[in-house]
């Protein structure tokens, strides 16, 4: 099974060619690793964090810049089984974020201290996805 932690660039550019002025939700499933994985020299390297301790990290740091753009959790779940899709898949947590706008998810990811912080998630995941979704209105039929 391929992993997934950034977008192919086939995938980012698709992402780029949609509309940039609407709302939008991204779906993210994460499965984190045993033991983080922090590059040579990182401040956090060889300090024995978990997968999910250095993603907790990557929030904490992320966060303010998150807010900042405009950005919301929406909603946030913890996986229990995969009822339909592959049996090895198994994902740890999910969480819908929400954006004013494509434009608003650009200037989080090219923020210097974004940057920064998204070394934490590199470091926490063993795989990913992130689903881009136009909001749709809640209620009680499919």
């Amino acid at each position: 099974m391929t992993n997934y932690i950034d977008p192919s660039r086939a995938n980012f550019d698709a992402f780029k060619a949609l509309p940039r002025d609407e709302p939008i939700h991204m779906l993210n499933l994460l499965l984190y690793r045993d033991q983080a994985e922090y590059p040579e020299g990182h401040e956090h390297h060889g300090n024995g964090w978990s997968g999910r301790r250095a993603y907790e990290e990557y929030g904490k740091t992320s966060g303010p810049i998150f807010r900042r753009v405009g950005g919301s959790i929406v909603w946030r779940g913890a996986f229990q089984t995969m009822v339909t899709g592959p049996d090895e898949r198994r994902w740890h947590d999910g969480f819908v974020a929400h954006y004013p706008n494509s434009g608003a998810f650009f200037e989080m990811i090219k923020d210097p201290e974004y940057q920064k912080a998204v070394v934490n998630r590199t470091a926490a995941l063993v795989d990913s996805r992130l689903v881009r979704f136009a909001p749709g209105e809640a209620g009680e039929g499919f």
